[in-house]
């Protein structure tokens, strides 16, 4: 019933005419379905009822439809007096609108990934079961809009996102992609473009996991196939000997017959994974045609951190919730980034490709090595894919695409491993690779930095010269 009665508003608030001038976040007033804590007070300890493992995702995670999320967004917003816009933003960024809920490697959870503590002191009860739940769409999104309005959503939203999370890129992001939802809260405007940004971004996710995991099986399978065409090799010399017995003969043509068989299931099995790679390649590649084609922008689509540093990109893609790194380096100079198999990897600067392993080089396994405009050289290994474009002299552009990361030759787990040739330090001491913490990557065995000059949010206002303020908030009276 009240699903109802609100889309019946939403109905009749269409017919409204738009509304022209500056983007402005305005506030609508649906009748609060449950009585809603208070953003003035946390919760008191033993308040809220938690699931009964808050760190372990559900089975069967709850989806929405589009209409669906807009609503909840909407009634949580015009709740807590919070742009609904933002509110959306900030769960397209947190968990792609609960399509990946964590747990983060910082702990984070749920739909709009509160760290527990805080899950404990915002939290709350929105649909009614007796359970504040973060995995619950309803319960995140409005607990989200609590904590804004707590952190002083009505005075100065900016100031809100900035506590939501403390970055000043991550404010821009955020107040960027609102933006995108329209001017009149019951007018869709353009978030069909997020919507769709999101979908390409899962289905190119999936494409490159796709063929990531068909490369690291061809390696796996070549690896195998190398050792059976050794063993295969001694067998048969062994088998050359005229003092052989007849028995000692046979027993070694008949090994030789099962390491042949083995290789022709090797082999078949490893064509089987080229034709595989090379179909999700051309599906990602039309991926990369119909983004670009959209136009969507590098924060939307998923790019190496969002951002250009001076004359850098981080070389990992995924966020420094997914992208890790160490100091040091167990025995030299380098820097092992650990990523999710499959995450893409990108050209750290202007460079030209002086060697590539498409097929494996040892240790390095997949990789290559490009030097950059000042001479310096950089290698990458243990890839899944390398692009077919990385070849010998091939000239790169910074943030081009160079391949995915991979675990091949000697690695113990996905991740990327990059080091200066010859590895005379350590690339994770530049100025440049520094100044990505906490942007595009956390740090393994310290904590990782706000960056600098971070104390306050900058106003941001983006392209068209959008403006984002409540307009007379929905006045809600509050338990304590």
């Amino acid at each position: 019933m009240k699903r109802l009665l609100f889309l019946l508003a939403v109905l009749a608030a269409t017919a409204a005419p738009a509304t022209a001038a500056a983007q402005v976040f305005r506030v609508v007033s649906p009748a609060p379905v449950v009585s809603l804590p208070s953003y003035e007070v946390p919760n008191a300890p033993g308040s809220i009822v938690l699931p009964f493992a808050l760190s372990n995702p559900p089975a069967q995670p709850e989806t929405l439809a589009y209409g669906e999320l807009v609503a909840l967004w909407q009634q949580a917003g015009a709740a807590y007096g919070v742009p609904w816009q933002v509110l959306g933003a900030i769960n397209k960024i947190e968990s792609n609108f609960g399509g990946n809920m964590g747990p983060s490697s910082a702990g984070a959870l749920g739909w709009m990934q509160f760290i527990p503590d805080t899950w404990m002191r915002w939290g709350m009860d929105a649909d009614g079961d007796g359970v504040a739940n973060p995995w619950d769409p309803q319960d995140a999104v409005f607990a989200a809009a609590r904590y804004l309005a707590a952190a002083g959503a009505h005075e100065d939203i900016e100031r809100a996102i900035f506590a939501y999370n403390h970055a000043n890129w991550y404010v821009e992001d955020v107040l960027e992609l609102a933006a995108l939802f329209g001017d009149d809260p019951f007018s869709f405007g353009s978030p069909d473009l997020v919507f769709a940004a999101a979908d390409l971004e899962q289905r190119m996710a999936d494409a490159r996991a796709r063929v990531a995991e068909a490369g690291t099986g061809i390696a796996r399978a070549e690896g195998r196939l190398d050792e059976l065409s050794w063993k295969r090799l001694q067998a048969e010399l062994r088998a050359g000997n005229p003092d052989l017995s007849n028995s000692e003969f046979r027993r070694l043509e008949a090994r030789v017959a099962r390491l042949v068989a083995s290789q022709e299931t090797l082999q078949a099995r490893i064509d089987r994974l080229r034709a595989e790679q090379a179909e999700a390649v051309a599906v990602l590649e039309a991926l990369r045609e119909e983004q670009s084609a959209a136009a969507f922008s590098p924060s939307l689509a998923g790019g190496f951190g969002g951002e250009e540093i001076g004359d850098y990109v981080f070389p990992v893609g995924g966020g420094p919730e997914l992208v890790s790194v160490a100091h040091t380096h167990h025995d030299y100079p380098a820097a092992d980034i650990a990523a999710p198999q499959g995450s893409p990897l990108y050209a750290l600067t202007n460079t030209v490709v002086t060697e590539s392993y498409p097929e494996g080089n040892g240790k390095c396994g997949i990789g290559f090595k490009l030097r950059t405009e000042s001479g310096v050289v950089f290698v990458y290994c243990h890839l899944s894919y390398l692009e077919p474009h990385v070849v010998p002299g091939a000239a790169l552009g910074v943030g081009a695409p160079v391949g995915l990361v991979g675990s091949t030759g000697n690695s113990t787990g996905p991740h990327l491993h990059l080091a200066f040739d010859p590895a005379v330090a350590y690339p994770q001491e530049e100025p440049w690779f520094e100044s990505f913490a906490g942007r595009a990557f956390s740090w393994q065995d310290a904590p990782t930095p706000e960056q600098p000059g971070l104390a306050a949010p900058k106003r941001a206002t983006p392209a068209g010269g959008r403006v984002f303020r409540v307009v007379q908030p929905h006045v809600v009276h509050f338990t304590k």
